[in-house]
C-alpha cells in the first residue's frame, strides 16, 4: 500500500526492511522495489560474530508424560555438562509460562537428589549472596523459590520489575540457567553460550490444535546462542519428536523459502483497500494485486500458487490476477460488504464493509451477523451469535474438558442453547467465565480463552455497530451492554461501584447484597451512604466515587422545518467531578433517537465529552441534528443518552409531539405555459452556446425556466419527470454562477453512479469555460475530499460525502466559500437515507443564513 501510494502521489517515502531469518531475500527485495546492485546487503552464517554449532536430539517416546520427562532429562543432563563441567550460561525455551517454572524446578529438584547442584551454582559467596537478596525482593512465588540455586525464570506474566531483575542476574552471570518463553527472543537481546529448544510443539487457538514452531520462531531463538565479548561459537540444541528431526534439519540448514499468506485472506485485505479508497475497480484490485508479496512468488513459484498452463502466455499474470480479484469480489459481494458491478468491473465500499474493515472482521463472521442481527434477537441470542464467529471455528471441545466445561456451564448466568459437545458451547461459555472472572484449569483452555477473549472487543463492538446500522433500539442496547460487560468483567446486575479500581471488595459485596436502585446512590449525603451499606466508616468514600460517576442531563427543542423533517437542539449538561485517572480526557456517550416504540432508531451520532469543557463554568454543551417525522405524526420520540464505557449510565428523555404545529402542505403543480421555444443563442455567450452544438433551441421546461435560473439569484425548485431535460436547468444554474463570482459550486446526487456519469460528462465539456474551471467529485475519504474540495470550482459528491465535509463547516472555509448547490433527484429524500439528502440542504440554508448576518 506505502509503495503504491509513492508512485501514485509522488510523495517519497523511504523503506528499510531488516531481517535476521529470511532464505528468499532475493523474493523480498523485489517486493520493496529495492535496487539489487545498491540496496540489497546479505550477510550470511559466515558473518555471525559466533558460529553456531546445532545439535538436534530426537525423542522416540510415543506418549506424552513420557515424552516430557525424557525431554526434562535431556535438559538436565545438558545443564550438568555445558553449566556444571564448563561454566556455559544456558537458555532453555519451552513454549507455555507453566512449563517455565515446572521444568526449571525439575532440573534443580534432580540436581538436588542426585547431589549435583553445586556443579551448577557459582563458587563464589558473592554471587550467592545476590542471588539470595534479590530471591527476597521479588513478588513471583516460583522465582523466588528458584533464584537461590542459579536458576531464573521469564515469561511475559511475570511483573515488569521481576523480569528486569532476571535480565539483570542473567546479563551478569549471577542466574546461570534461564528457563523462558519465546517473548524473551522476540523482545529482550540477552545472548548465552548455549540454547535448549525444549520441544518443538506450541497450542495455535486459531487451528484449535498443537503445531510446530515456526521457522522464524526458531532461528530466532538459536539466534540467541553465542556471545560475542565472551564466546568463540555458540551451541544451539532442538529437543523434538524423532519424527520431526529431518523438518528442522532441513529447514536450518536447507532454508524453506517464507511463502506469501494472503491468498487466505485476499478477500478481507480487498475490503480493506476498497474501505480506503485506494481500490474503486476491479483494474484498480489487479493493480493492487501487483504490488504485493504474492505477486512476487506467484511469478518465481507458479505451480505452489496453482498458476496452471491457462496463464503461461501471460508474463505478468494478468489474467489470474484478474481471476483473483473477481472471485474475492464475489465473496465480498455475498456478504454485503460492497457492491460490485461485474460488467463495468465498479467496487464501492458498504456500511458493512467499513465495519469489516474497522474491527478486522472476517466476511463470513459479517454475513453471519448480518443474517443473525434481527429486531427480535434477545441478548441470550447475542452471546450465541459471538460463539458462531468466523475466528473461532478452529477451536474444539477436547475430551479432557468435558467435565470443567460442564462445570462452568452451571456456574454461567447466560443459559446456552447447545450442549457441550459443540464448540460454540464453549466459545460462549469462555466469554462468560470471562465476565464473570471465573478460574480455570489446563493450558489448552487458559489458551482458548486468552484468544476468545482478546477477540471479543472488536467482535463485539462490530455487532454493536450493525445493529446501529440496522436502526434496532433494543439491540443495539443490548449489544452496547455487551460490550460493556467484556470491557468492564462485570454483569448488569452488580454494583455500579464495581467500575471505580480503587473501591473496596467490601463496599462492593455489601452494595451488591442490597435491594437499592443505582439512582437512589446520587441523593444520599456521607451518613446516610454509610448508614445504607451498614459500614459508617464507608460514606464519605461512597459519596465522592458516585459524584465520579458519568451522569448527564438533557434537555430538547423541537422545530418542524417541513412537514417530513423535525429540527432538535439538544442541550447535555455534565453532573459529575472529573478525574483524569478515571475519565482520561475525554468520555464518549452515544446519542440516540427512537421511535414512540422505542424499537426503530431514527438518528445517532457519537458525543465526545472533552476535560476541558466538562469543567468550564459554563458547561452546558448544544447538539443540533434533524430528523425524519412521519404521518400520522406519532405522540413522541425518546432521545437517549448511553455512555461508551461505564454501565448503567444512561438520560433519557421523552420528547412530547402533543403541541407541535406542522407547515402547511405543499401547493399544486406549475401549469405548463405555451411558450415559444427559446433559441440557443439566448445564453448570448458563444461558450456558452458552444456547449450545445446539435441544439437549435431548448424545450418547453427549459424555456419556461430559463429567467428564473439563468437571469436571477433565487432559490429555484424544479420538478418534472425523467428525461425532460432537467440537467440543462442545472447548467443554466451554473453558468449563471460562473458569470457572476468566485464561490464554489456544489452538485449534490444520491447515487455514485449519477455522480460518475455527470463528472464525465462535465469534465468533457465544461472544464474549459469561463476562464478555465476545475471540477472534482469526491471519494468518501476525509482528508483526500478536504484537498478535492480546496482545489475544485464544481464539486459532486453524494449526501453522504457532503454531510462529511460540511458537518463542521465553521472552521472549513472552502465549506463556506459555496455560494450554489444543486442538488439532483430530490425525490429520493425520501428514499432509505434520505434523512442525510435533507440534512445537508437544511444546513446549506443555515450556513446561509448565518453567513448573511455576519
Amino acid at each position: 500500500r506505502q509503495i503504491r501510494k509513492v508512485e501514485q502521489t509522488g510523495e517519497p517515502v523511504r523503506i528499510v526492511g531488516l531481517s535476521a531469518t529470511l532464505p528468499n531475500y532475493r523474493d523480498v527485495a523485489t517486493f520493496l522495489r529495492v535496487d539489487m546492485n545498491k540496496g540489497l546487503f546479505h550477510f550470511d552464517g559466515t558473518y555471525r560474530p559466533c558460529p553456531l554449532k546445532q545439535e538436534f536430539i530426537g525423542v522416540t517416546e510415543k506418549k506424552a508424560i513420557k515424552q516430557l520427562k525424557t525431554m526434562n532429562d535431556i535438559c538436565y543432563n545438558k545443564v550438568l555438562e555445558q553449566v556444571g563441567q564448563q561454566r556455559n550460561q544456558m537458555l532453555i525455551f519451552v513454549h507455555s509460562r507453566k512449563e517455565t517454572a515446572k521444568t526449571a524446578k525439575y532440573i534443580r529438584d534432580k540436581a538436588l537428589e542426585l547431589e549435583t547442584i553445586g556443579q551448577i551454582l557459582k563458587h563464589d559467596a558473592a554471587s550467592r549472596e545476590i542471588l539470595t537478596e534479590e530471591a527476597e525482593s521479588v513478588t513471583n512465588a516460583d522465582l523466588k523459590d528458584l533464584l537461590p540455586y542459579g536458576f531464573g525464570i521469564h515469561h511475559a506474566g511475570m511483573s515488569r520489575a521481576d523480569r528486569t531483575s532476571v535480565e539483570e542476574l542473567f546479563a551478569s552471570g549471577d542466574v546461570q540457567v534461564l528457563v523462558c518463553t519465546a517473548t524473551l527472543a522476540w523482545g529482550v537481546n540477552l545472548p548465552a553460550h548455549t540454547v535448549i529448544i525444549k520441544g518443538t510443539q506450541i497450542y495455535s487457538p486459531e487451528k484449535g490444535s498443537w503445531v510446530e514452531l515456526s521457522p522464524q520462531d526458531v532461528l530466532q531463538m538459536l539466534g540467541r546462542a553465542g556471545r560475542p565479548q565472551y564466546d568463540t561459537y555458540g551451541e544451539g540444541i532442538i529437543i523434538t519428536t524423532q519424527q520431526e528431526i529431518q523438518y528442522y534439519l532441513s529447514l536450518l540448514n536447507q532454508q524453506l523459502p517464507i511463502e506469501s499468506q494472503l491468498v487466505s485472506k485476499l478477500a478481507d485485505n480487498l475490503n480493506a483497500e476498497v474501505v480506503l479508497g485506494n481500490v474503486r475497480t476491479r483494474d484498480e484490485g489487479v493493480e493492487w494485486l501487483g504490488y504485493t508479496y504474492l505477486f512476487v512468488r506467484m511469478l518465481r513459484s507458479p505451480a505452489l500458487y496453482q498458476v496452471g498452463a491457462d496463464y503461461e502466455d501471460d508474463e505478468t499474470l494478468e489474467q489470474k490476477r484478474v481471476d483473483l480479484i473477481h472471485s474475492a469480489a464475489l465473496l465480498l459481494e455475498q456478504a454485503n460488504l460492497i457492491k460490485y458491478d461485474k460488467r463495468a468491473g465498479r467496487i464501492v465500499s458498504t456500511e458493512l464493509g467499513r465495519i469489516a474493515s474497522h474491527y478486522y472482521i472476517t466476511h463470513k463472521s459479517m454475513l453471519t451477523y448480518n443474517q443473525q442481527i434481527q429486531p427480535s434477537i434477545t441478548p441470550i441470542e447475542l452471546f450465541r451469535v459471538f460463539a458462531l464467529s468466523e475466528e473461532f471455528k478452529y477451536i474444539p471441545v477436547r475430551q479432557d474438558e468435558k467435565l470443567e466445561l460442564a462445570k462452568l456451564l452451571g456456574r454461567v448466568p447466560i443459559p446456552v442453547k447447545e450442549t457441550i459437545d459443540e464448540p460454540h458451547c464453549k466459545i460462549n461459555v469462555l466469554l462468560q467465565a470471562y465476565v464473570s472472572r471465573l478460574k480455570l484449569d489446563g493450558l489448552a483452555l487458559m489458551a482458548d480463552l486468552v484468544y476468545v477473549t482478546q477477540s471479543a472487543g472488536r467482535i463485539l463492538r462490530a455487532v454493536f455497530e450493525i445493529a446501529l446500522k440496522k436502526g434496532l433500539a433494543s439491540v443495539v442496547k443490548d449489544a452496547l451492554n455487551l460490550c460493556k460487560m467484556a470491557e468492564k468483567r462485570m454483569w448488569p446486575t452488580m454494583s455500579p461501584l464495581r467500575q471505580f479500581p480503587e473501591c473496596p471488595a467490601d463496599i462492593v459485596r455489601k452494595a451488591e447484597r442490597i435491594d437499592v436502585p443505582w439512582s437512589s446512590y446520587f441523593d444520599l449525603d456521607p451518613p446516610r451512604m454509610g448508614e445504607l451499606l451498614g459500614l459508617p466508616r464507608a460514606g464519605r468514600q461512597v459519596c465522592a466515587l458516585v459524584q465520579k460517576f458519568p451522569r448527564l442531563e438533557i434537555q430538547a427543542q423541537v422545530q418542524p422545518m417541513t412537514r417530513t423533517m423535525l429540527r432538535v437542539e439538544l442541550t447535555i449538561s455534565p453532573k459529575f467531578e472529573w478525574d483524569e485517572a478515571l475519565h482520561g480526557k475525554s468520555e464518549s456517550f452515544w446519542i440516540l433517537v427512537e421511535d414512540c416504540d422505542g424499537e426503530e432508531i431514527l438518528f445517532h451520532d457519537q458525543f465526545v465529552l472533552r476535560k476541558e469543557y466538562a469543567e468550564a463554568e459554563m458547561n452546558e454543551h448544544l447538539v443540533e441534528f434533524t430528523v425524519p417525522i412521519t404521518e400520522p405524526m406519532p405522540p413522541n420520540y425518546f432521545i437517549t443518552v448511553l455512555s461508551d464505557r461505564w454501565m448503567h449510565s444512561e438520560a433519557r428523555l421523552a420528547v412530547s409531539f402533543q403541541k407541535l404545529i406542522l407547515p402547511e402542505k405543499f401547493p399544486a403543480h406549475t401549469p405548463l405555459l405555451d411558450l415559444q421555444p427559446l433559441p440557443i443563442a439566448a445564453l448570448k455567450r458563444d461558450e456558452f452556446v458552444n456547449l450545445y452544438p446539435d441544439w437549435e433551441r431548448f424545450n418547453k421546461i427549459q424555456t419556461q425556466t430559463f429567467n428564473a435560473l439563468y437571469s436571477s439569484d433565487d432559490n429555484v425548485f424544479v420538478g418534472s419527470s425523467t428525461g425532460s431535460g432537467k440537467t440543462v436547468c442545472a447548467e443554466f444554474a451554473l453558468l449563471r454562477h460562473w458569470t457572476q463570482g468566485d464561490g464554489k459550486a456544489v452538485y449534490i446526487a444520491p447515487f455514485q453512479e449519477a455522480i460518475d456519469a455527470r463528472y464525465k460528462d462535465w469534465q468533457s465539456r465544461l472544464t474549459g469555460i469561463a476562464g478555465g474551471k476545475q471540477i472534482v467529485k469526491l471519494i468518501g475519504e476525509t482528508t483526500a475530499d478536504l484537498k478535492l474540495l480546496g482545489e475544485g470550482d464544481l464539486i459532486l459528491a453524494t449526501p453522504q460525502q457532503w454531510d462529511m465535509m460540511s458537518r463542521m463547516w465553521q472552521r472549513r472555509k472552502n465549506v463556506q466559500a459555496v455560494t450554489l448547490v444543486i442538488a439532483d433527484d430530490l425525490h429520493m429524500i425520501g428514499g432509505h437515507n434520505g434523512y442525510v439528502y435533507e440534512t445537508v440542504v437544511s444546513r446549506s440554508h443555515a450556513i446561509s443564513k448565518q453567513l448573511e448576518n455576519g
